[in-house]
Parts: structure tokens; C-alpha cells; sequence
């Protein structure tokens, strides 16, 4: 029953922005701008299922006027420590079949939920948001030993690092290279025309102040140093492989490893993936080095 309400829901959507483009376009943008930045309940009702252990702190910290909800284990002031980063209507506790390896090695972990996200406050939330809150967080607990980010969260950590804040090693899943590409996939997704595009990309500016062009990774990809690992999965539906393999090819320290069959949410906690993620924190060798060239655009080494 319930994926019947879901459809038709849908297609309720579907035809109001059909309509809605035609004979109120500027409205319709916003509206579809504004559906863009709002996160899935189900960020919410999973985050409020998912059980913790003892070892866990939780604590929240205020951050462009949200409450961020924040989860703790060990002690980032004395260890050093991992900070986790979620993706799309996601939540911070998505990680926790992270947490007892990576204690294990010796880290503290920190993960958190976004704004709108999880047990955080705020309804609305785009990637400069996504970037400001890992930039807050990074900066309450210090620089990171090792940061893990899954898809939009990926591509935040990305962007996050500069001078004031950054992760000695990177480990991004399934991370979102174009956004761009993305609002393309949410146009075809809710049916809306592309002449919106314009007002739609707007609506985006005045709320972020950030033009969707500045978050292109790939302008900021090769200023990175540090040795990161991009892992993607080839079924992925919802962030293509190419996007992966962007990073690892325009990224200087960044070595790709490709799964397939695991698609864009399985990948996260999939045991292999774990293991090639600890493998590389421990310095091992794994994945592929993917050179970019004139002549050798997708060459691996």
C-alpha cells in the first residue's frame, strides 16, 4: 500500500510541475528549488531507529544557527581522530559499522548529522551547507587524521578542506563530482523543464550565495595533497562511476577502487569496502592510480 501512496504521490508532484512550468514558471522553480534542498523524512525516523553503544557520547554543537546533533567515541583532543561525513538525507549514525574498526586502529570517531538531517535542527540544507557544517565540526574537534565521506558528503569533504581546516587522509564512497549533473537528474526524476533551469539555479544562489559553478570538485581537486582513496561501485544509480573516477583522476594523491554490484547505499557499509578502507589507512597499497592526460584521459597506472 505504502509504495502505491509513494507513486502516486509522485505523479501528483510530476503534474503540478508540469503545469506549474507553464503557467507560473518563477513559482515553480522555487518550488522545485526548495524541494531540492529538503532532505527525506526518512533521514529523521532512521536516525531516530538506529541504537548506538555505551561507549558513545552524544552532544550537539550550534552551527549557522542549527543545532548540529554530534556522536562521539574515545577522545579527539588526546587520539587522534576520524570524522565521518554522511550523504544526502542521510544521518551520522549510518556509520556505524565504521566505528569498532576504526577504534580498533586506534582513532576516535566523530560523526554527525547534517541541518534537516538526523537529529539536527533546520528543514532546508545544500552543499555550501553541507561544506560550512563539516568546516564547524572540523574546526570544534581540530584538524582530522582521517576523514570518510559517502556521496554528497564525499564531495563536501572535498570542497571543506582549505587552510583553516583539513584531514591528513581522505576516504570518500561513492562521492557526487557535478552538481549540475545532479539537478539534471532531479529534473528528469520530478519532470520539470529545463527552461527552469535559470530560476531554479537562482533560488539556490540567494539561500547559498555560492553560484553552482564554484562547486565543481574538479577546479579544486588538483590543489589537494593528501592521499585519498574513492571507492565506486559500478551499479551505481544515483552517482555515476565517471564521477569517482573524476576524482581519482584530477585528484594528484588519490587512488580509485572500483566495486560492482553493490550500488550507491550498499557500498557504504559493504565488508569488502571496510576492509580496502583500513587497508589503506594503514598504508597498504590498494586500488588503482588513474592518470589524466591529453592523451590518456582514463589511462589507469
Amino acid at each position: 500500500m505504502s509504495t502505491v501512496i509513494d507513486r502516486l504521490k509522485l505523479t501528483t508532484v510530476r503534474t503540478g510541475f508540469v503545469l506549474g512550468g507553464r503557467l507560473v514558471p518563477q513559482r515553480t522553480a522555487d518550488r522545485a528549488a526548495r524541494l531540492f534542498a529538503t532532505p527525506f523524512a526518512s533521514s529523521r525516523s532512521r536516525a531516530r531507529a538506529a541504537q548506538g553503544d555505551a561507549e558513545m557520547q552524544r552532544g550537539q554543537l550550534q552551527v549557522g544557527g542549527e543545532t548540529i546533533a554530534t556522536y562521539v567515541w574515545g577522545d579527539p583532543a588526546t587520539q587522534p581522530y576520524a570524522l565521518l561525513a554522511h550523504g544526502w538525507s542521510s544521518f551520522g549514525l549510518r556509520f556505524l559499522p565504521w566505528v569498532a574498526s576504526l577504534r580498533a586502529l586506534g582513532f576516535a570517531v566523530v560523526t554527525f548529522d547534517q541541518p534537516g538531517h538526523g537529529h539536527s535542527s533546520g528543514r532546508l540544507c545544500t552543499l555550501p551547507e553541507f561544506i560550512a557544517t563539516i568546516r564547524a565540526v572540523g574546526a570544534h574537534y581540530g584538524n582530522a587524521a582521517l576523514a570518510i565521506g559517502h556521496s554528497l558528503g564525499g564531495a563536501a569533504l572535498a570542497l571543506a578542506q582549505d587552510e583553516h581546516w583539513q584531514a591528513s587522509r581522505l576516504i570518500l564512497v561513492a562521492p557526487a563530482a557535478d552538481m549540475r549533473a545532479a539537478t539534471g537528474r532531479f529534473f528528469r526524476f520530478v519532470h520539470l523543464a529545463g527552461y527552469l533551469r535559470p530560476p531554479f539555479y537562482a533560488w539556490l544562489h540567494r539561500r547559498t550565495g555560492v553560484h553552482i559553478d564554484e562547486l565543481r570538485v574538479e577546479r579544486r581537486l588538483p590543489a589537494l595533497g593528501q592521499p585519498a582513496l574513492i571507492v565506486h561501485d559500478l551499479d551505481d544509480e544515483d552517482v555515476p562511476w565517471g564521477e569517482g573516477e573524476r576524482y581519482a583522476r584530477c585528484w594528484p594523491g588519490a587512488r580509485l577502487y572500483t566495486t560492482q554490484g553493490l550500488g550507491h547505499r550498499r557500498v557504504l557499509d559493504a565488508p569488502e569496502v571496510i576492509e580496502v578502507a583500513l587497508a589503506f589507512v594503514r598504508g597498504e597499497p590498494v586500488g588503482e592510480r588513474v592518470v589524466g592526460s591529453p592523451d590518456l584521459l582514463y589511462g589507469v597506472a
